[in-house]
């Protein structure tokens, strides 16, 4: 098959047999759940993109192992333009869904592993490499989406793995079998899980040898006896259950984040790729890691979407001309853009690692997501601020259709002549569902936490950034000669 239309992908998840559970009670239509479709409507968009000429060049790619086109999103990067082209089509996605399209973190991690597999290999011997490449024909060929489910829940964050008093705070070994291993535990946080073929598995944090029984990757697949899914919560959800459209903000797309848990799950040694190589738990996670960084390209594109809405709320306010607003929004295409820069410059500066697969340059795609963990609440606070309190105070859909009290909401809300008081409403819904709404979890929560804290990347820019190198370029040029030896013991 090589590649699905965005039809058959949907189709394909009809025939899962997944258990999800929401407020309480188990979905048994998960396709056709009105909260949960427009997330898988966003997912769609990466199929039908990748069947449309116009966009061949960046959402396909030739495989490495069978030259068959593939969807770019099962691709192993083979060039600096792999990466580069990676940026660029999540920045296109983000502006077509207005919202996260879930896939990235899957694509993120068949990279590491193509990468880590080939490393513990060589380092002992083992045919990891082997068994991942098999698993990646596998999911080419089927064009299958993958969850990369790495967040643990973690319990007493203070304590290591193998000390928590519920080992199952990490997803870990419970038995070992000759056919493969058992498995229990939970990964939290994850973003388009029921929307996904595959479940890719991976160590949260850097093991100590005490916690090889957690050292561990793997993959299963979605409808595996044992996983439950657990919807979480987002602001204004159940505007989806709701007769019309308007008070959604984004009429089509979404997104959504599950915890799985993982009840004694089967997983056969064919698809296990780490097996208590706790000395590589660090290295997936920092590979990892850095890939999926550099992805968050995607909120550039959500930012384009942001901006042309409150472009077009300060059109239809008349306000458009006033000079703070035209600066308000020169600022923040200069913040989205200045994020652009980050993620096609780890990308730009990329290189080719052993195992073939082209990896980012890490420093960069850390500053990167720094940026990212600040920039989108600027641009949602001047979004905020050109639009106005009329965001979250404006009456529903409802009661503008109302055969009461809707003549009253027209009246009262128009602004502009010429410019219909529901065009001025369905875009101001649209500022709200980004800035606090369901999308809200995708451009800003998801800024500050996803792919790590804050302060993760600010340990990896300490320790990439050469202070040394820095030091002694700027005591050259100031004329200091040191004694090198005494430097040396201080």
């Amino acid at each position: 098959m090589a590649m699905k239309t965005s039809k058959e992908y949907i189709e394909s998840l009809r025939k899962l047999n997944l258990v999800v559970y929401m407020f309480g009670k188990r979905v048994h239509n998960v396709v056709e759940d009105p909260i949960i479709r427009p997330s898988m409507s966003a997912v769609a968009m990466t199929y039908s993109l990748a069947m449309d000429p116009q966009y061949e060049d960046l959402m396909t790619a030739t495989s490495h192992l069978t030259g068959k086109k593939i969807n770019r999103f099962t691709h192993i990067h083979q060039s600096v333009d792999d990466l580069v082209k990676k940026s660029k089509m999540g920045r296109l996605l983000g502006s077509i869904t207005g919202c996260c399209f879930q896939r990235c973190v899957g694509m993120d991690a068949l990279n590491a592993l193509s990468m880590t597999t080939f490393d513990i290999d060589k380092k002992y011997g083992t045919q990891y490499n082997e068994r991942f490449l098999k698993y990646l024909a596998y999911v080419q060929e089927e064009d299958l989406v993958c969850d990369g489910a790495m967040t643990d829940p973690k319990g007493d964050r203070s304590l290591p793995p193998h000390r928590q008093s519920d080992p199952d705070m990490f997803l870990h070994v419970i038995e070992e079998r000759a056919d493969g291993i058992v498995v229990s535990g939970a990964k939290a946080h994850q973003t388009g899980a029921v929307n996904s073929h595959e479940i890719i598995v991976m160590p949260t944090i850097t093991m100590r040898e005490e916690d090889h029984d957690y050292a561990i990757s793997f993959a299963v697949p979605s409808d595996t006896e044992g996983i439950t899914y657990i919807m979480g919560r987002q602001s204004c959800d159940t505007r989806k259950l709701e007769p019309g459209t308007m008070d959604r903000g984004n009429m089509a797309f979404g997104g959504h984040e599950a915890l799985i848990v993982f009840d004694r799950v089967f997983v056969p040694w064919k698809r296990v790729f780490m097996y208590k190589e706790h000395d590589f738990s660090g290295h997936l996670v920092e590979q990892f890691a850095s890939y999926h960084r550099q992805s968050y390209a995607c909120k550039v594109g959500v930012g384009d979407v942001l901006i042309g809405a409150v472009q077009t709320a300060a059109e239809y306010n008349g306000a458009e001309r006033a000079s703070h607003v035209k600066d308000k929004i020169v600022e923040m295409n200069h913040l989205n853009e200045t994020l652009y820069c980050g993620c096609i410059a780890c990308a730009a500066e990329g290189h080719r690692e052993p195992s073939g697969t082209y990896y980012v340059d890490t420093l960069l795609a850390n500053v990167h997501k720094q940026n990212v963990t600040r920039f989108p609440y600027e641009i949602a606070r001047l979004a905020q601020d050109i639009a106005g309190g009329l965001m979250v105070t404006c009456p529903s859909e409802a009661d503008l259709d109302s055969p009461d009290v809707g003549k009253w909401v027209r009246k009262y809300f128009a602004a502009r002549n010429g410019v219909p008081t529901e065009h001025r409403i369905r875009i101001l819904r649209l500022i709200e569902n980004i800035t606090m709404g369901t999308a809200a979890v995708g451009y800003l929560t998801e800024s500050m936490h996803g792919a790590g804290s804050p302060q993760a990347q600010r340990i990896m820019i300490a320790r990439l950034a050469d202070i040394r190198k820095k030091q002694e370029t700027a005591k050259r040029l100031a004329g200091i000669v040191e004694d090198k030896d005494a430097v040396r013991e201080a």
